[in-house]
């Protein structure tokens, strides 16, 4: 269930996080593995973005010398399959916090679509997001709409290109590498093309930035509007907030 303080008071917190918001401002939310990989995390997809895009619209020779004596391409690639298995690893380092870490660890990977309360607050955020709501919600951990759109541009978009990327770089290690023999059934359900894996990944990529753009968007507009910090929660791991008098 999802744990949020209302506008007008306490819900659904665990009984320690409703004693701690009843005599304080802040709750401590995010543990520092979960804030070490989000601007890890970060830091990987704005590279892979950057590369992947190069990669996909190679850039114009910048030197006169022969092509022979340069290596500008081979260091784009080099860091997009660098920053590709920083985001594997981390990746699976979340998944592992997810399962030892606390319950605001593991809103990443799930959601309760079977929880008819929890499809009305996301309605609610809908609404709030397009200035339809007057009053928001305060939220401990991710408010429903963000856990929705975690699950569907992290969780499942970013296996996605982990796994379509790590299908690409084998195909460049040859057939009969450990690599292909794990993730070779990528190019059957492409029926074989490799032309199809190179264009969905590519469009993976643009997923993610549409992902990155609204991310930061709503998280600056929630710290001000909201009266609930959201991007210092990311670096000091407390969700700080503030009293509903005017200032």
């Amino acid at each position: 269930m999802q744990d949020h303080v209302s506008a007008h008071g306490l819900h659904d917190l665990s009984e320690t996080e409703a004693h701690a918001a009843s005599v304080q401002t802040s709750v401590y939310v995010y543990e520092a593995p979960v804030r070490i990989w989000h601007w890890i995390n970060a830091a990987a997809i704005l590279t892979l973005c950057l590369t992947g895009y190069f990669i996909g619209s190679p850039p114009p020779s910048m030197q006169i010398a022969e092509a022979t004596h340069q290596f500008v391409f081979g260091y784009i690639r080099f860091a997009h399959f660098a920053a590709g298995l920083v985001l594997t690893v981390g990746f699976l380092g979340r998944i592992y916090w997810a399962i030892f870490g606390n319950h605001h660890a593991r809103q990443l990977f799930y959601v309760p679509v079977w929880s008819g309360r929890w499809w009305r607050e996301v309605v609610f955020e809908i609404r709030w997001y397009l200035f339809l709501a007057r009053e928001p919600k305060k939220y401990v951990g991710h408010n429903p709409l963000a856990q929705l759109a975690m699950f569907f541009f992290i969780t499942l978009g970013v296996s996605f290109m982990i796994v379509t990327g790590l299908a690409l770089y084998s195909e460049g290690l040859g057939h009969g590498s450990i690599l292909y023999a794990m993730f070779g059934w990528v190019f059957d359900l492409a029926g074989g093309n490799s032309h199809v894996v190179h264009t969905v990944h590519h469009l993976g990529m643009w997923w993610i930035v549409i992902f990155m753009i609204v991310h930061i968007y709503v998280a600056i507009r929630e710290d001000i509007m909201s009266r609930q910090s959201i991007v210092s929660t990311m670096i000091s791991g407390h969700r700080t907030f503030k009293d509903d008098r005017p200032d």
